[in-house]
């Protein structure tokens, strides 16, 4: 990308892991442009338009078995709302009212909405709207890569998940209706990726208390990690799915929930879904998302993704053999994170004093490439993390230019806070 005085940018990032196909992608424009030309707005309590159900067919036939029913939004926020909504409406259909608490984790992010920041973790998101806010029960994220024991990985999964049945106890199994969670780690966790074990129990545990499993795939969907859902990696079968980003790659505003039909069926028999957004289903953005599907098969970018995430993560991790504050190389596909500590053993943080995370966007930015990252805050622990993860069409050359800047960037940083760096 370049500004108006000519500086040239890498985007690193994908803006917020959004732009999967890349930027200026003519084929997604010009099918834009086609769609101008037809209907650019059809309200979906009126018409029902061609791009909305042909994308609906397309998403359902990515989807795990039996998950086939799409619901578009404008974002992920409006995608994570329209499943806690979905779950609720659910529950009253079928009997089951007690039903109320969605179980979320910490740290966590879904969303900027009230009812997205209800199932978030993080206190530097929530905190200002507690007030306003029904916070909803948290477990802690599968951070297992931070754990200092004497357990297999295996053993580490298995852990975890079953602090979500111990939750479901102590909150009452009559009042849980659902667990949230990011299949991998996102905005609050940096690309976390639970050991492989964490998954089936925890889709064990869901069905033995009869609590519904939503996987929020906002970052993780669309082939971003190497398969086109963050779950395929462990062939999950959540029970509703949410989906934005990459779906329309920064064309047009998008997002989805895909739920399952059994879910779907009982609330439209009921009366319907009591809930909507003007822009839902607009055939403009649809076409868009249409177009970024044809794109993400034509350019081979889940594929790419899987292989050059590959030799990101392999070269971010001898990045993290020089800086010694790096800590925790973790991710899949073309999301890849890591934390900065003070000490790589305790995981001790740096001081919040040294605004650590925000002088390496500042560093990077001002050598030409952009970088995702956040100082997560709660449970007595604050952590400066970052992401890289650049559009899934970047190529080996690509991420070694992306890295040279990096390297810059990681130095110049070591020298202006005095953090400590090999030989």
């Amino acid at each position: 990308m370049y500004t108006q005085d000519g500086r040239r940018f890498i985007d690193g990032s994908s803006g917020a892991m959004v732009v999967n196909i890349g930027h200026g992608n003519r084929h997604v424009i010009e099918a834009m442009k086609r769609q101008l030309d037809k209907v650019t707005f059809a309200y979906r309590l009126h018409f029902e338009n061609d791009p909305a159900e042909e994308l609906a067919r397309r998403l359902a036939a990515r989807m795990p078995e039996g998950l086939d029913r799409v619901f578009f939004v404008s974002g992920g926020s409006e995608a994570v709302e329209s499943a806690l909504k979905l779950a609720r409406q659910w529950a009253l259909v079928i009997g089951q009212g007690s039903r109320w608490k969605i179980i979320g984790r910490f740290p966590s992010y879904h969303g900027g909405t009230m009812g997205s920041l209800s199932v978030t973790g993080d206190l530097a998101l929530t905190e200002t709207f507690e007030p306003q806010i029904k916070a909803m029960p948290k477990v802690p994220a599968p951070t297992a890569y931070r754990d200092r024991d004497n357990l297999t990985d295996e053993q580490r999964g298995l852990k975890y998940a079953d602090m979500l049945e111990e939750k479901v106890i102590a909150e009452g199994p009559e009042s849980v209706l659902a667990f949230i969670m990011e299949p991998i780690g996102g905005a609050a966790t940096s690309a976390l990726v639970a050991p492989d074990s964490y998954f089936a129990r925890i889709r064990e545990i869901c069905d033995r208390y009869g609590i519904l499993l939503i996987h929020d795939e906002v970052m993780t969907g669309i082939g971003r990690t190497g398969r086109f859902l963050g779950g395929d990696h462990w062939n999950c079968k959540p029970d509703i799915i949410t989906l934005s980003k990459g779906i329309g790659s920064g064309y047009a505003p998008l997002g989805a929930m895909v739920a399952h039909n059994r879910l779907v069926s009982a609330v439209l028999d009921s009366g319907g879904f009591q809930h909507g957004y003007t822009y839902a289903g607009n055939p403009l953005s649809c076409a868009a998302g249409l177009a970024v599907l044809d794109e993400l098969d034509r350019l081979g970018a889940v594929v790419n993704a899987a292989i050059v995430g590959g030799y990101l993560k392999t070269q971010l991790e001898a990045l993290a053999r020089k800086y010694l504050f790096i800590a925790g190389v973790r991710g899949k596909g073309l999301l890849i994170g890591a934390d900065m500590v003070a000490d790589r053993v305790t995981f001790a943080p740096l001081p919040k004093s040294l605004n650590a995370t925000s002088r390496l966007l500042a560093l990077a930015y001002d050598r030409g490439l952009i970088v995702y990252g956040r100082r997560i805050r709660g449970d007595g622990l604050e952590l400066d993390n970052f992401i890289l993860a650049p559009p899934l069409i970047m190529t080996r050359e690509q991420v070694d230019e992306m890295l040279g800047i990096f390297d810059a960037s990681l130095a110049a940083l070591a020298t202006e806070l005095n953090l400590p760096v090999a030989g």
